[in-house]
């Protein structure tokens, strides 16, 4: 069934919990009080089709995820989504990215991408004026193509980020198969909160006035508001609060 209105398009399988999670926050951000006023939300989770985003940014593989995430949007459009997110910092990165939006726009000039890493930016610079050092959290793939590192520098920030130990301690509570979070995600392990944790608490010793949780996987395990006071900012809920922005802005909860 196509909508008549049109419809937020949600991206999910990049992980498959990350999709569900920025499905339950766009619900939480709505104002709405019965079934009927909340928004109509498209989600596609098509994870066997789209390979690995940071596997490709390390040149581990060849195949370019950004050429299934640009289908799997085209079909979305096609449903009836106008308004398009994609839960994954990593799929951001514009050697992904670009090309996925290209092919949508190619299809459907007028169905709008709401760009997560812009939209985490925007958010702080609204919300904490006065923050200058920011910490993140992410992905090898993250880290390695300068994605929060560019946006951030930008916009007049300091981008802060784990030494290389914590870098691949970080991976680790994401993508390890025995107790990393894409293998275990609800509830997420013990061991994969304790990793996440300790590289946050890293960062607020280093002066992070905020620490962004940049990558999808991580708001499933650090889900407090700050950590000693600093704001632990989830992209996912930004994400999720921007599509609504884009969508119908006059539903948005306020904060």
């Amino acid at each position: 069934m196509k909508t008549d209105t049109g419809a937020i398009g949600v991206l999910g399988g990049v992980g498959p919990y990350a999709g569900l999670d920025l499905m339950r926050k766009i619900f939480d951000q709505t104002e709405a009080n019965c079934d009927q006023e909340h928004l109509s939300v498209i989600q596609y989770s098509l994870s066997e089709h789209i390979i690995d985003r940071t596997r490709f940014l390390l040149g581990e593989t060849d195949e370019n995820p950004g050429e299934a995430i640009g289908e799997i949007m085209v079909r979305m459009a096609k449903a009836g989504a106008t308004v398009i997110g994609v839960p994954c910092n990593t799929a951001h990165s514009p050697r992904i990215m670009d090309v996925a939006v290209a092919m949508l726009h190619e299809a459907s000039p007028k169905t709008r991408f709401v760009h997560m890493i812009d939209s985490v930016v925007a958010f702080i610079r609204e919300s904490l004026p006065h923050a200058r050092k920011i910490g993140v959290l992410s992905t090898k793939g993250t880290y390695a193509t300068g994605l929060y590192q560019d946006a951030l520098s930008a916009a007049g920030f300091v981008p802060l980020f784990p030494d290389e130990e914590g870098r691949e301690r970080v991976q680790q509570a994401i993508s390890n198969t025995a107790y990393g979070i894409k293998a275990q995600s609800n509830p997420v392990t013990p061991e994969a909160r304790a990793a996440l944790l300790a590289e946050a608490e890293k960062l607020v010793e280093q002066g992070a006035d905020a620490v962004i949780l940049g990558c999808t996987e991580i708001p499933l395990a650090l889900t407090e508001p700050d950590l000693r006071g600093v704001p632990l900012l989830d992209a996912t809920k930004v994400l999720a609060r921007a599509l609504i922005i884009a969508f119908a802005p006059e539903r948005l909860k306020k904060a």
